[in-house]
């Protein structure tokens, strides 16, 4: 006979967080290398940049594609080795894009880099929600947060101290990606699983959370609309490009900053009540921007404040669908939710574009505020309308 297995204790619950932590800190810091480098990359071989932005959109048609397989992919090979694939297969994309000198072939490799980057979030983030203990579910999401943006940080300061010539970039972000493999491997006791029998769908769950899920679109969407042009809101309000760039900074530092604070936060009050707390004080601030001089304090101090609070959607998100769904579910709602933060990244910035050839340059500020305006909207109605159980 066989002894019952032991429940697992608080050390193999804590070691398990740190593995998925760890490795998607460390992959992090490879992405946020490769994404400027590639570009950098198809521009010195004379690509224009349409096709580079065409290419790099591959990648998010990429998760797309893939998220609605990953329940399947989990309980086929489980999540310490389907990670351990997704991150061998990011790393050696790097080494691989440098020698592919066809352009052509830039296209399969993007989608399969987007593909594996989809599966290492998604499973990452499934991972981690499943062991999070419920009562400190938004402190674990926010640690985890932080620790993708600091990784993220770290990625381009390495770009600047190795340059952006020769093998020695792309050598070192293999690498680095591939470090991510060894706390996965060494996590022992706490490895989520999904029964052979449990089959369960990924678009299901925008319409059963969309609270939750459209978290991650708005979040997608806005993060790289600011990403991409709140340098150049800051440009044409009459800042020097050193002025412009040092917003961006600031707004990087905001979202590291209220990660956690909201993550504890959000174990002690209603999650779907802070969603919507973030997103109107993020709606307000956006529709304020335009009315303050650019070259003021109090003009940094409210980009820092709403890129902070709105960049905390995607962690309380991600925590209220952990305390929503289990097992099976949990994997696919994780999967819905990093496919439609894709979704975000894809039509943010043309839409922010758009608006400020509208309205330049203010329509970056309205536009995000109408986005935000919109997802306040959708939170406020299913909680008047539709219940508990059903927002």
């Amino acid at each position: 006979m066989h002894a019952p297995a032991r429940p697992p204790t608080q050390a193999n619950r804590t070691a398990s967080i740190a593995a998925a932590i760890s490795a998607v800190s460390v992959v992090g810091v490879g992405i946020s290398l490769s994404i400027p480098l590639l570009a950098l990359e198809l521009e010195s071989r004379g690509i224009s940049g349409t096709w580079i932005g065409i290419n790099t959109a591959v990648a998010g048609i990429a998760t797309i594609a893939t998220a609605p397989f990953i329940p399947q992919l989990v309980r086929k090979l489980g999540c310490r080795w389907l990670l351990t694939l997704a991150i061998l297969v990011t790393a050696l994309s790097l080494p691989a894009f440098k020698l592919a000198s066809p352009f052509i072939l830039w296209f399969p490799l993007r989608f399969a880099l987007g593909a594996s980057l989809c599966v290492l979030f998604a499973v990452s983030e499934f991972w981690i929600n499943a062991v999070a203990p419920p009562g400190r579910r938004g402190l674990v999401m926010g640690i985890y947060a932080t620790a993708l943006s600091v990784g993220a940080a770290i990625g381009p300061a390495i770009l600047g101290l190795l340059g952006t010539k020769g093998w020695a970039p792309y050598l070192a972000g293999a690498c680095v990606l591939s470090l991510g493999v060894v706390p996965i491997l060494l996590a022992r006791g706490m490895t989520p699983v999904i029964g052979d029998g449990d089959h369960h769908g990924v678009l299901g769950f925008v319409r059963r959370s969309p609270i939750a899920t459209l978290a991650a679109l708005i979040f997608g969407a806005i993060e790289t609309a600011v990403m991409s042009f709140l340098p150049l809101y800051g440009v044409r309000l009459g800042m020097s490009d050193a002025q412009a760039s040092l917003l961006l900074t600031i707004a990087v530092l905001g979202n590291v900053a209220f990660q956690i604070p909201l993550g504890i936060v959000s174990d002690r009050i209603d999650r779907r009540l802070l969603l919507l707390f973030c997103a109107s004080v993020g709606t307000i601030g956006a529709l304020t921007l335009p009315h303050m001089p650019v070259d003021g304090v109090p003009f940094k101090i409210a980009i820092f404040l709403v890129t902070g609070i709105v960049g905390s959607l995607y962690t309380v998100g991600l925590a209220h669908l952990g305390s929503r769904f289990h097992g099976a579910d949990l994997a696919a709602a994780n999967a819905a939710f990093v496919m439609l933060y894709s979704i975000g990244l894809i039509i943010g910035p043309p839409l922010v574009g758009f608006g400020m050839d509208l309205y330049d340059p203010y329509g970056f500020a309205l536009v995000i505020a109408g986005m935000l305006g919109v997802y306040v909207a959708v939170v406020a109605g299913r909680l008047m309308f539709m219940g508990a159980s059903k927002a």
